[in-house]
């Protein structure tokens, strides 16, 4: 399924503020364009991401059945023959980084909200908005999106012939729609945390106080988590195994990696997200190009140490724990990067963008059905991989950000998207 994934939850900045007598209690932030703008970004990161499998370089061939091991086609329900090597690069890059800088910046809401209306209220206002889409992503859109797979084999039987495959998968792949049931995992894990130890928010808002005025700090702190969180992992099981029961799946390797970015976001707005680590004017913002720069050596690392790992023929564990490290290097450079350009850039709005912003969560939702089938359609147009890449990446955009405004008008579906 490979990092699929993808995005945008719009938190709780977007409801109507509330007043609080508690004077410890964290500022109600208002509307963070950069953070915002950051969201919107990244589901177009994911969007992309899915549009170009298909044509990636070291895509596998299609499947003769789904039910055929191994099944690639959970990542890629569509295949190409013309391929172009920068998508290699392009799905590389995010793959690193995107997932858990989601839920970094879905953490960022987590403890003001938390603060502000009591353990049962966040978890029956994420239930809905987190619990509720899944279900309709995982049976309703997964099932559209795979259906392109399912003709790329002989699609014998039609529709009952996909339904028949499907049952007998053992598993309801749901696509992307795993980050929002292990989003609301880690929002009910808080909630429980919040029950038996109220000022845990506190805790971790001091342990990032001292990130506005040393970001390098609190990089490093965030590097050490990680690595300790993923690399044992990586090591047991490798890089690629997702675990499954039901629609409830995830990457093995990288669930409790995900968990410390969201507690890392946690602390971040626990402390307060304007005036800490993505103060406006703080120092991660104002050293933006140290932080891209670095971002883009971190990524070569980790490209050159997973070359070199795959040519080895010897000491593997010791390679698996020095990729290991670059990914998690890697992946904080890069989130930190885009952290430092949103904050110091986004400042502005603009029609477009702020159509982006407030139609993120439905684009996310929505994407991966149009992604497939835009990517099936274009599969006799005699065009190179680039230009098919192009035309499946702008076309799911376009369809997935038109039906989500479009069902943004519905009042209830409103509430949610």
């Amino acid at each position: 399924m490979n990092g699929r994934a993808a995005v945008l939850i719009q938190e709780t900045e977007a409801e109507a503020p509330t007043v609080t007598l508690d004077p410890e209690a964290p500022p109600r932030p208002a509307e963070n364009v950069a953070i915002g703008y950051l969201r919107a970004f990244i589901t177009v990161l994911v969007v992309a991401h899915h549009a170009v499998l298909a044509y990636h370089p070291a895509a596998p061939p299609p499947p003769a059945s789904l039910l055929a091991e191994p099944r690639w086609w959970q990542a890629f329900p569509v295949v190409d023959s013309p391929r172009w090597g920068g998508f290699g690069l392009l799905v590389g890059f995010n793959d690193l980084f995107f997932m858990a800088l989601m839920f970094f910046l879905s953490g960022l809401f987590a403890w003001g909200s938390l603060h502000r209306k009591g353990a049962g209220s966040f978890l029956r206002d994420r239930a809905l908005r987190l619990g509720l889409p899944f279900l309709v992503a995982a049976g309703l859109i997964a099932p559209l999106a795979y259906y392109p797979a399912f003709l790329m084999t002989s699609g014998a039987g039609g529709p009952a012939g996909f339904w028949r495959q499907w049952r007998s998968l053992g598993s309801w792949p749901a696509g992307p729609a795993w980050f929002l049931w292990v989003l609301l995992a880690f929002d009910a894990i808080a909630a429980v945390l919040f029950l038996l130890l109220p000022r845990w928010g506190e805790s971790l808002g001091k342990l990032a106080s001292g990130a506005a005025r040393r970001p390098v700090r609190f990089f490093g702190l965030l590097v050490a988590a990680s690595a300790v969180a993923y690399i044992p992992l990586v090591l047991a099981v490798g890089p690629f195994v997702w675990t499954s029961f039901g629609p409830f799946v995830f990457q093995t390797s990288r669930l409790f990696h995900y968990a410390a970015y969201f507690l890392a976001g946690a602390a971040v707005g626990a402390f307060g997200i304007e005036r800490g680590l993505l103060a406006p004017d703080g120092r991660l913002a104002r050293r933006w190009p140290a932080w891209s720069l670095s971002a883009l050596v971190a990524f070569g690392i980790a490209i050159a140490v997973f070359i070199l790992a795959v040519a080895a023929k010897s000491a593997p564990q010791a390679w698996g724990t020095v990729g290991g490290f670059t990914f998690v290097l890697s992946c904080a450079a890069s989130s930190f990067a885009f952290l430092a350009l949103f904050v110091r850039f986004a400042r502005t709005h603009g029609k477009v963008f702020d159509s982006l912003r407030a139609n993120a969560y439905g684009i996310y939702l929505l994407h991966y059905a149009f992604v497939s089938w835009v990517q099936y359609l274009l599969l006799k147009a005699p065009l190179s991989g680039l230009a098919k890449g192009s035309l499946a990446f702008l076309g799911a955009l376009a369809l997935s950000w038109g039906a989500t405004a479009a069902l943004r008008r519905v009042p209830g579906i409103a509430r949610i998207l």
